[in-house]
């Protein structure tokens, strides 16, 4: 397991994906799972510093076939995936994880806020 601390900053998620394409890349996961986990980062991390007080930390783990990432954040809101319309500028991120992962969730860790986690193949 590897872990990226980083403030709540938007431009730090180009960081996080390029962090994601190294290590994961590293680890010899396959082109595919490589972009998907940086799409699934890329929201989680957004959703934490939209909805979350700010991503506290990213973490990334290799078992075997599987890949998983979990953004902590600074809130304990449940994280609810929204019914945006067509044209709607927000709300796909959610779904966006649900398509591309494997199984996601989340839970409250010890010392608060959310840890939101997602497998993918």
């Amino acid at each position: 397991m590897l872990e990226f601390t980083m403030p709540a900053d938007p431009a730090l998620v180009g960081s996080a994906r390029r962090f994601v394409r190294a290590t994961f890349t590293g680890w010899d996961s396959g082109e595919t799972a490589v972009f998907d986990a940086q799409l699934v980062v890329s929201e989680l991390i957004t959703n934490a510093i939209r909805h979350g007080g700010g991503a506290r930390s990213l973490r990334l783990m290799c078992s075997e076939r599987r890949l998983g990432c979990a953004v902590q954040d600074f809130s304990g809101a449940v994280p609810v995936a929204s019914t945006s319309g067509f044209l709607a500028e927000f709300g796909r991120g959610l779904p966006l994880i649900e398509a591309l992962a494997t199984a996601w969730g989340w839970l409250h860790p010890p010392g608060g806020g959310k840890l939101v986690w997602a497998a993918l193949v």
